[in-house]
């Protein structure tokens, strides 16, 4: 599996607070399959983080996973912020995307108002061709009303990540049910953990995958379209979810 959008660098925003918690998260990561994770720190305005401060923070962690033995590559990428999306330069904005490949960018989902407010913002980056990978839109209370308001945003040609824990549950019925319905009408191409600590939104991926109920979209989810994204590829559209006993693991 990879994990696309997680908070493992130490003590950049509100993620890991030290080494330690990002070892173990990593090595949680690990037991359960994860092989990839991105670091994706926040880059908005009250975690102002900077291309410089995430690319250090990736090369200790490889450095340091390296020198534990724990069996998981870090790539580079950053959660970026609505407001703070025209304050980047091009460059940096090509220094933030998963994995360095220029293709896709971690955006963020306002947790109020329209998701449609980032409407505007996926037609400025679909035009400097990179595709936005709109960050759990399944926590927003408008989209909890009207979980349509994602097709705009993916008919724009945006790709959706949806949270683990939301998924099976841990984030509350609500977000639950959300996601289930995103899962439904093909508007999900990514499932991560959104991890920000050992103890915190732990990976936590096999059993949100388990709720998932469709082997295929399951594998779909947590690597082939992951991988894809890593490598700067096309994503082809999700498989439809078919209700049948889970034996992908």
């Amino acid at each position: 599996m990879i994990d696309l959008h997680s908070h493992i660098i130490p003590s950049v925003d509100d993620g890991v607070g030290s080494p330690d918690e990002a070892r173990q998260l990593a090595r949680l990561a690990a037991a359960e399959g994860v092989e990839a994770i991105a670091a994706t720190p926040h880059v908005r305005t009250d975690f102002p983080t900077t291309p410089e401060q995430m690319e250090r923070g990736v090369a200790e962690l490889r450095e340091d996973f390296r020198s534990a033995g724990i069996p998981v590559r870090v790539l580079f990428g950053g959660e970026i912020a609505l407001e703070r999306l025209g304050d980047l330069e091009p460059d940096d904005l090509r220094r933030f995307t998963l994995a360095q490949t220029g293709r896709y960018l971690l955006l963020e989902t306002p947790y109020h108002g329209s998701p449609l407010a980032l409407a505007p913002a996926v037609k400025s980056l679909r035009e400097s061709r990179i595709t936005p990978l709109v960050a759990h839109p399944e926590r927003n209370a408008d989209v909890q009303r009207r979980p349509e308001l994602v097709e705009t945003l993916v008919e724009l040609g945006a790709v959706v990540q949806v949270t683990a824990a939301s998924l099976d549950g841990r984030f509350g019925r609500s977000t639950q049910r959300t996601a289930r319905a995103l899962l439904a009408r093909r508007l999900v191409h990514v499932l991560a953990s959104d991890a920000h600590g050992p103890d915190r939104r732990d990976a936590g991926l096999t059993v949100a995958l388990a709720a998932v109920g469709d082997d295929a979209l399951a594998h779909y989810l947590v690597d082939e379209a992951p991988e894809a994204i890593s490598l700067g590829l096309p994503v082809r559209p999700p498989p439809r979810l078919r209700r049948r006993r889970f034996r992908w693991f």
